[in-house]
């Protein structure tokens, strides 16, 4: 499941560039991944909403519906 993980968040890091974001993984731990928002994502106020409301919906819509996404 972790390269899985990884292969969506590569994807979703592609989105992120575009607005001048990025993540970084911190760590995988069963289905909990932490990520570090970066760039114009780690200051930007609306950056929980695209942790849950992106991040963490896009790696439970494509990989398991029961993976949480947290943030360092």
């Amino acid at each position: 499941m972790e390269d899985k993980i990884r292969e969506k968040l590569q994807s979703i890091r592609t989105m992120l560039q575009q607005d001048g974001g990025d993540c970084e993984i911190v760590k995988i731990e069963g289905k909990t991944v932490t990520l570090e928002l970066k760039g114009a994502c780690g200051s930007c106020p609306y950056a929980m909403e695209t942790l849950k409301g992106y991040v963490q919906e896009s790696l439970r819509t494509d990989v398991d519906p029961e993976i949480v996404v947290e943030r360092v």
